[in-house]
């Protein structure tokens, strides 16, 4: 990817000795781009998960098991247009002044869009049997260690926290319903966080080191923020791949599309096949580690396949 290193972002950048870029619009931060940086980071984490937790516990109690759940679901969906959108956009405005720059507000051509979702229509599956590896593998260790098997105990707890979370979210009876969990799963978060992480955050990054350790560092903060133990990784990766395809196109609609599309197939595949089998942690019983492990080198050398078409496609673009 020597295209993602130092690729100006319009003609005749001014250019750090970081590796990062100010662009001809002579963008001057009022402090810190990193430090710009970490207040989305912390800034978007303490509102979202504090404020908005404590406003949601003054609003419904306690007890959120018993909190109507079509009303639990419209304050999720309040909470990230409140505590990450919003954010996103007035830090933008203050530090940097010129938003739409910051946030890359640019319309893709269409062929880049289904480039990009090429390559999320190989991550899902390549995702899928990563974590059945990964579990299995766990499960193994975890019966010949005493340490694994506490630590695989913990992380058990949390993550049954979060599948009843996302179970109670993603519930749905009517086609109404069924509506609702899609615009709060799929749409709002992919514009929210994709916005923030994408668009604020790692540009903020950018300035002052190469783009693919912007993306790279976004992508981390983005794993850690979604308190998913066993599919931290996944979500590193998934995240890694939003970054790479904002900086490449410098649009925020196409990873906005492929965060949409990821959540999408999720809520698809949950409405069919219900929590057992999508975000349940548990290995299947007929899980044969050696065909796993040999579809998932395909996978990866697929979407690397893809990655080097998107490369070529850009390259090509530069020569026009």
């Amino acid at each position: 990817m020597d295209e993602f290193n130092n690729k100006p972002e319009i003609q005749e950048p001014e250019t750090n000795e970081s590796g990062g870029n100010f662009n001809s619009y002579k963008i001057q931060p009022k402090i810190s781009p990193i430090a710009a940086a970490f207040i989305g980071l912390f800034g978007g984490f303490f509102l979202y998960q504090f404020v908005g937790g404590l406003l949601t516990i003054l609003i419904f109690g306690l007890n959120l098991k018993g909190a109507p759940v079509n009303s639990m679901r419209l304050m999720t969906m309040a909470g990230q247009i409140l505590f990450i959108l919003l954010p996103a956009l007035i830090f933008a405005k203050m530090i940097y002044e010129d938003v739409t720059e910051i946030i890359r507000f640019k319309f893709p051509k269409w062929e880049e869009v289904l480039l990009f979702i090429l390559g999320i229509v190989i991550f899902i599956p390549l995702s899928q049997y990563y974590l059945s590896i990964q579990n299995y593998l766990i499960d193994v260790w975890a019966s010949s260690s005493p340490f694994i098997h506490n630590a695989k105990s913990l992380l058990d707890k949390l993550n049954d926290m979060v599948d009843k979370t996302y179970g109670n979210l993603l519930s749905a009876h009517s086609v109404l319903e069924m509506l609702l969990v899609i615009i709060v799963v799929s749409i709002v978060p992919a514009v929210c966080e994709e916005v923030m992480f994408r668009g604020f955050i790692q540009k903020s990054f950018e300035f002052k080191v190469k783009p693919i350790w912007a993306a790279f560092i976004t992508a981390i903060f983005f794993g850690l923020y979604h308190f998913n133990p066993y599919a931290l990784f996944p979500l590193i990766a998934l995240g890694f791949y939003l970054g790479y395809a904002a900086y490449k196109s410098n649009s925020i609609f196409v990873p906005m599309s492929l965060h949409f599309f990821n959540n999408f197939v999720a809520v698809i595949l949950f409405f069919i096949y219900g929590d057992d089998d999508i975000i349940n942690s548990t290995v299947n019983k007929d899980f044969k580690l050696g065909p796993a492990v040999m579809m998932l080198f395909v996978l990866v050398l697929l979407l690397a396949g893809v990655i080097y078409i998107i490369n070529k496609y850009y390259s090509s673009k530069e020569k026009e």
